[in-house]
């Protein structure tokens, strides 16, 4: 379990490592997924699950998986809340993206285009 700071706030990489997990739960990513997509082990993963050891995010790992929280967002508010078409849409080809999304989202500049994608799709100027 993380420690809370002495202002009594939770740890930031704390919190971003229960969304990230909650999040890729609910978009049906397996452990080896999401350990691409963020660039850590599925041991570490696995850790942070349980809130054993360092269950908390940093650097390059926190950056990215607050993108990928991003991702879920976007995504949330284009499917209106349902996690299951939001699971499928994930799972499913995209023409556009050229390829499916979660296995577009395992490089950084794959995971970054996704989001693009999302928040153009979310927000059309």
């Amino acid at each position: 379990m993380s420690m809370p700071l002495p202002s009594g706030r939770p740890d930031a990489g704390a919190v971003a490592a229960k969304a990230l997990l909650r999040a890729a739960d609910l978009l049906g990513l397996t452990a080896r997924d999401l350990s691409a997509v963020i660039g850590l082990s599925e041991a570490t993963l696995s850790r942070l699950k349980r809130g054993t050891g360092t269950a908390s995010l940093s650097g390059k790992p926190y950056e990215l998986a607050l993108l990928f929280i991003r991702l879920y967002r976007s995504l949330d508010a284009i499917m209106g809340g349902d996690d299951a078409a939001s699971r499928r849409w994930m799972h499913a080809d995209n023409l556009a993206l050229g390829s499916v999304p979660v296995a577009r989202i395992r490089t950084v500049d794959g995971l970054a285009n996704v989001v693009a994608y999302l928040d153009a799709r979310r927000a059309p100027v």
